[in-house]
């Protein structure tokens, strides 16, 4: 008799999961108030683990998993998984960018539409009774040249997002060549930086890039006038941005992402940057939600399940 692969499911995923996994001979073990200690106690005993954020998986944890033939992060950035350690180990690594890809794409579209219309902040303004239309005059988004840095699932899907409002879509991306579906041109990065006027982030957190868009890199964008991260708030210096808002350079910026999400953890002058932020009348931000509706959540799992099918059976 064949013992049932066994896959630690150790976070939040949408049930359809179990049904699916189950179907494909494998028995999974729904834990979602595991904590990381918790995991460190059982996963020597499973074969997969599926995580969201709850714990990095480092080498500790990896070690742990002595007969774990596959890691699976439901979500996109794989920035707290050591993907080195897991190649030296032979374990596969799984993440699931198609699954919430086209919420990412809707939400940075929002977040820029409100920004250049001022929906936010004029509705803010009508909830303390004043009505100034001369004062929330908005910038139409066509004929705008808007600058895509990254261009993988998230930076595509904000793309097509905007095919239908006229504006040209550039894009860069250090690891690709042309773009599929034509209506994003491949540019190098002195043309990104010279001509994108609405700036939009879509690049993972590492090494390379965090901090990467510090106060020198950002007035290297001539043209910028508005922009978007989406991606990982470490990529982005806030004090550099908040000096680009109060100077006049950026007219605003859309963040669903922040350095440090833990809010609870703050230091006083952590406090102080997010007090100066959320002050601006042109600055939104959203607490990492642009992935997150009910149909990414399902869909995440559904590609989870579909990927542990095709890479390892």
């Amino acid at each position: 008799m064949t013992t049932k692969k066994r896959i630690l499911i150790a976070d939040d995923m949408h049930e359809c999961i179990l049904p699916l996994l189950k179907g494909m001979g494998y028995e999974p073990v729904y834990m979602p108030v595991i904590d990381r200690s918790g995991i460190l106690e059982i996963i020597g005993g499973f074969d997969g683990l599926i995580i969201r954020s709850k714990a990095a998986v480092d080498r500790e944890l990896i070690d742990a998993g002595k007969n774990l033939k596959f890691v699976a992060r439901a979500g996109a950035g794989m920035d707290k998984v050591d993907k080195d350690y897991l190649i030296v180990r032979g374990i596969k690594a799984i993440n699931a960018p198609e699954g919430n890809r086209d919420s990412l794409g809707e939400h940075t579209l929002g977040m820029l539409l409100s920004l250049l219309h001022k929906i936010s902040s004029a509705h803010q303004e009508i909830k303390n009774h004043v009505w100034d239309r001369e004062g929330n005059r908005g910038i139409e988004l066509k004929g705008k040249v808007v600058g895509i840095y990254g261009v993988g699932n998230m930076g595509m899907s904000f793309a097509q997002k905007l095919k239908g409002f006229e504006c040209e879509i550039i894009g860069f991306d250090k690891y690709k060549g042309e773009f599929d579906g034509g209506f994003i041109k491949n540019v190098e990065l002195d043309e990104l930086m010279e001509r994108t006027e609405i700036l939009s982030l879509h690049i993972p957190l590492n090494d390379e890039t965090r901090q990467l868009f510090n106060e020198t890199y950002l007035r290297k964008f001539k043209s910028l006038k508005v922009l978007l991260n989406t991606a990982r708030g470490e990529v982005l210096d806030t004090s550099a941005l908040i000096k680009l808002l109060e100077d006049g350079t950026l007219y605003g910026a859309g963040l669903d992402v922040l350095e440090n999400e833990k809010l609870e953890s703050y230091t006083d002058k952590e406090k102080a940057l997010l007090d100066k932020l959320t002050s601006q009348p042109n600055v939104l931000i959203t607490p990492h939600i642009g992935g997150w509706t009910y149909e990414s959540y399902r869909r995440i799992s559904e590609v989870i399940a579909q990927k542990i099918k095709d890479e390892l059976s």
